[in-house]
């Protein structure tokens, strides 16, 4: 059985190593990546909300009167 003599295994290990670093290389390198998008100038609306203020307040627990 051919897989048990270790003798052979540092090679194998290496020149697989070897073989997938370059090939992952290329593949990387021929990528075409997107160009960096240019800056725009944002333009805020003011909009009236469609819910009612009363349901957007936070309470704190501690301003809460004590029951």
């Amino acid at each position: 059985m051919p897989q048990l003599d270790t003798s052979t295994w540092f090679t194998t290990v290496l020149s697989t190593t070897i073989t997938l670093f370059i090939l992952m290389q290329l593949k990387i390198s021929l990528h075409n990546f997107p160009q960096t998008p240019s800056v725009k100038s944002i333009k805020y609306m003011k909009t009236d909300n469609p819910w009612e203020s009363k349901w957007t307040k936070i309470y704190s627990p501690l301003s809460l009167p004590l029951q």
